[in-house]
């Protein structure tokens, strides 16, 4: 493997894949939320700078090539494994997150048996903004975690009546309840926008890559 600094970001991407999931073991919330949150949003604007860099440098390689859709989508398996596993499991959530993990292991296997062939069916424009929406969506809803467990903490020991009193003014907000109720809700609700965009971009992607291998898909290939 050639050790350009293009090859050594995807590699770091690809080993804080696992590593947005061991912040959950490790760390209480909301800091296993920040942490994750950080880790991603890292990998993120590495993944972006890889590639540039790659291109720009003329140092693109095949072993770069293979490892960086292998760290996007080990990136956005796992986070959204993490976020399935700690949230309410509402088919808002569940629907548009199943639907863009089918795809990702339908693509892989689809890469696999194709083999040699499936270099030839390059990544779409519409495929790199996938995947940008995707990772957005993603960073959205773990900060959805965030405000929802600053939230929690800030009521402890109120009763119910002094919570909602501050939440419709009729006490004074002295712990910001209103705007972290805010915070929660509006990320809640532009994640799960972004998420069913990325869903139907994931979906559209995916029949534009089986339409592709379809001539290539026959037996005795």
């Amino acid at each position: 493997m050639v050790w350009n600094l293009p090859n050594i970001l995807t590699v770091l991407r690809l080993l804080a894949a696992p590593l947005v999931a061991v912040m959950f073991l490790y760390f209480t919330r909301p800091y296993a939320d920040f942490f994750a949150l950080f880790l991603f949003l890292t990998a993120a604007i590495t993944d972006w700078f890889d590639g540039y860099l790659a291109r720009a440098w003329k140092q693109e390689t095949k072993i770069g090539t293979m490892l960086d859709p292998i760290a996007d989508k080990a990136m956005v398996v796992i986070a959204l494994a993490v976020i399935l596993g700690y949230s309410t499991m509402t088919a808002w959530l569940v629907l548009p997150a199943t639907l863009i993990l089918f795809r990702e292991v339908f693509v892989s296997g689809l890469r696999e048996y194709l083999g040699e062939v499936a270099g030839t069916l390059k990544v779409t424009v519409l495929a790199k903004w996938k995947t940008t929406v995707q990772m957005l969506a993603i960073a959205v809803l773990f900060s959805q975690g965030i405000f929802e467990h600053y939230l929690t903490m800030s009521t402890w020991g109120m009763d119910e009546e002094m919570v909602d009193g501050m939440l419709t003014g009729r006490i004074e907000d002295t712990q910001g309840l209103q705007w972290k109720l805010s915070g929660m809700q509006w990320s809640g609700r532009f994640g799960l926008w972004l998420l069913w965009l990325a869903a139907a971009l994931t979906a559209i992607t995916g029949w534009d890559y089986f339409r592709k291998a379809m001539p290539h898909l026959k037996e005795g290939r």
